[in-house]
C-alpha cells in the first residue's frame, strides 16, 4: 500500500489542476467591438427608449429567450439582484413569509428580508439536497407570500410538486436557478416551472459575462415590475400608467453593454459548455460507484443534473473513518475538495444575533423566529458530516488528471486504516 500523502508519502496529483476558461476569442472580439462603439452602457434612468437598455441588452435578451424558451428574459448585473428583484415584483411585503432552503448562497435568504419579508427555513431532501416539498407544504401558512427554490448543485428541486404546491395556495414559486442552466425536470428547463425563474452569469458558472444574472418569466405584469425595478421604476410608473406602485422605488441592477456582447457569445456554446460538466459529473460518479460509503450525486427520474457542483454523500460508519479526515487525505493527494457546502444560513450572525437592517434589528416580528441549531435536522447532517465537493466549474481536466483524481480515491480509501488511527490521536 502506498503511504499517504498526508503521512509523508508521494502526492498522486504532484501539479496545480489548470484553471477552466470557458471565454476565448469570440468574447474578446465582442467587448472590443463594444469598446469601439464607445457605447458602454444604453440604459437610462428615465422613461424613453433607453429605459430598457442598449443595442447589446436588447439582442442579450433576445439570445436568452430563444435559448430557453421563454417569453421574457430580463437582463441583471446578478443573480442576487434578480432574486431582489424577483421579491419586490411578486409583491413581497413587511410580514410576508418566504419559504427558502437553508442550504444555498446567503442571497437567497436575504432577498425577502430586503423588502421586510421574513425567511422561512425549510429542510431539504437528503438525496438532491434541495427542498423537501413536504416540509414545505407543512411550513405554508396565511402568511406565506413565495416559495424560493434552489435547484442546488445543478440538479432541479421537486419543481412540478413545488408548482402545484405555489398555485393550490395562491402563492408564487420562485427558482432560483444560479447552478441550473439547461438542468431539466420531466422535460422542461429548470428556471421555467416558477413563476419567475433566475440565473446567475458569475465568473464560474456554466456560462458568464464575469458577473451577471437574467431573470425569465411568462408573466407581462410579472415582466414589466422586474424591468421597471431594474432600473429606477418610480421614474416610468406614470408613463406606464403603473397603479399598484408598491416595491417599484429606484435600485440600479442594470447589465452593461460589455457584459450583454459577452453573454451573447456564451450564450451560442451554451449547451456544449453545460455537456462537459454533464460528462465530467458522470464520470466522477461512475467511478466512485465501486467504493462503499461514498455515494455518488443522485439524479431523480426525468431530470438532467448538470453538475455545477459535483456533491458525494459519506457514510462515516461505513468508511470507518470521519469524512474530514478522509478529505484532508484527499486534498493531501492533490484532489481539491470541501466539506459540508456552507454553513445552514440560519446559523450566520445575521440571524443568530437577529441584526442587519438598521441599528434596530429584524424588523416585523422577525426577531420574534427561532433559529436555533436543530432547526433542519438533515441538512444539519449533511453539512457537519456527509457531503464532500469537486468543483467541476474551477478545473480544465484532461484524461491524465481525471485518471489520477480517481486513483488519489482508491488510495485513500485503502489506506483507510492509517487514517483511523490519525483519529484516535486527534
Amino acid at each position: 500500500m502506498n503511504k499517504l500523502a498526508l503521512h509523508g508519502g508521494a502526492p498522486v496529483i504532484d501539479r496545480p489542476l489548470t484553471p477552466y476558461r470557458s471565454v476565448g476569442a469570440e468574447e474578446s472580439a465582442a467587448v472590443q467591438r463594444v469598446m469601439q462603439s464607445g457605447q458602454l452602457s444604453g440604459f437610462i434612468g428615465s422613461y424613453d427608449e433607453g429605459f430598457w437598455g442598449g443595442t447589446e441588452i436588447q439582442a442579450f435578451e433576445a439570445a436568452w429567450k430563444k435559448t430557453f424558451g421563454v417569453k421574457h428574459a430580463i437582463s441583471v448585473n446578478s443573480n442576487t439582484s434578480g432574486l431582489f428583484a424577483s421579491m419586490g415584483a411578486v409583491g413581497v411585503g413587511p410580514g410576508d413569509e418566504v419559504i427558502v432552503p437553508p442550504w444555498t448562497m446567503s442571497a437567497t435568504a436575504m432577498a425577502p428580508i430586503v423588502y421586510g419579508g421574513i425567511p422561512v427555513f425549510v429542510d431539504i431532501e437528503p438525496d438532491t439536497f434541495c427542498l423537501d416539498p413536504k416540509k414545505v407544504a407543512a411550513a405554508i401558512t396565511p402568511r406565506t407570500r413565495a416559495i424560493l427554490a434552489v435547484n442546488l448543485f445543478g440538479h432541479p428541486a421537486a419543481l412540478s410538486e413545488l408548482r402545484g404546491l405555489a398555485d393550490k395556495h395562491k402563492i408564487w414559486l420562485i427558482e432560483d436557478n444560479a447552478q441550473g442552466p439547461l438542468a431539466t425536470e420531466f422535460g422542461r428547463q429548470a428556471g421555467t416551472v416558477g413563476h419567475i425563474g433566475v440565473y446567475s452569469l458569475n465568473y464560474h458558472k456554466h456560462f458568464h459575462t464575469g458577473e451577471g444574472g437574467v431573470c425569465v418569466t411568462s408573466d407581462d405584469a410579472l415582466a414589466n415590475r422586474l424591468m421597471m425595478i431594474r432600473n429606477h421604476g418610480e421614474n416610468a410608473a406614470e408613463a406606464l400608467n403603473v397603479r399598484d406602485l408598491s416595491n417599484l422605488f429606484g435600485f440600479n441592477y442594470r447589465m452593461t453593454e460589455m457584459s450583454a456582447a459577452v453573454g451573447i457569445e456564451q450564450l451560442k456554446k451554451a449547451e456544449k459548455l453545460v455537456e462537459r460538466r454533464v460528462q465530467l459529473g458522470t464520470r466522477l460518479s461512475e467511478a466512485v460507484k465501486s467504493i462503499p460509503g461514498i455515494m455518488a450525486p443522485v439524479v431523480r427520474t426525468e431530470c438532467r443534473h448538470v453538475y455545477y457542483v459535483w456533491v458525494a454523500r459519506f457514510d462515516e460508519k461505513v468508511v470507518g473513518v470521519s469524512r474530514d479526515a478522509f478529505a484532508r487525505a484527499l486534498t493531501a493527494e492533490g484532489f481539491p475538495n470541501c466539506q459540508g457546502y456552507v454553513k445552514p444560513l440560519y446559523l450566520l450572525p445575521i440571524f443568530q444575533r437577529r441584526i442587519g437592517m438598521g441599528r434596530e434589528g429584524f424588523p416585523f416580528n422577525l426577531s420574534q423566529r427561532r433559529y436555533d441549531k436543530g432547526l433542519c435536522p438533515v441538512v444539519e447532517r449533511m453539512h457537519e458530516h456527509e457531503t464532500f465537493e469537486f468543483s467541476i466549474c474551477s478545473y480544465e481536466l484532461d484524461e491524465s488528471d481525471f485518471a489520477r483524481m480517481i486513483e488519489a480515491l482508491h488510495k485513500v480509501y485503502a489506506a483507510r486504516e492509517s487514517l483511523r488511527n490519525e483519529a484516535a490521536v486527534r
